[in-house]
């Protein structure tokens, strides 16, 4: 009888993994891929093919994301630093900070859960 209330109290412990989600507020839809602060990370993937040398069309692949975060994080802030905004792209300077942060939420769930050890 103990070992079944054990059992049924571990079951409802959430696992680091999701409290990692939760904290981040990341969401993984089947459909739309990855949502960050309520953000279908998805929709900005024309900045991330510009950002990533055409390299990246989509979030879905977070392997690759986290090989090409260097890169991508040099020429947004180059952008930023430069005041010259690619205005095909709507960025401004908050818009890009925010992708920043999305690619290093993406980037350590993946370092953290998903990278094969």
């Amino acid at each position: 009888m103990l070992n079944k209330l054990v059992e049924l109290f571990k079951g409802n412990k959430e696992s680091a993994e999701h409290v990692f989600l939760r904290e981040n507020n990341i969401q993984i839809d089947a459909e739309k891929g990855y949502i960050v602060d309520g953000i279908v990370v998805n929709e900005l993937s024309e900045r991330l093919e510009y950002f990533s040398n055409r390299k990246l069309t989509d979030f879905d692949d977070l392997e690759a994301l986290f090989y090409k975060a260097i890169l991508i994080n040099e020429k947004i802030d180059l952008e930023i630093a430069s005041q010259r905004y690619v205005a095909r792209l709507g960025n401004t300077e908050e818009n890009l900070k925010q992708l920043k942060t999305i690619i290093q939420k993406l980037n350590d769930y993946y370092k953290e859960f998903k990278r094969a050890r």
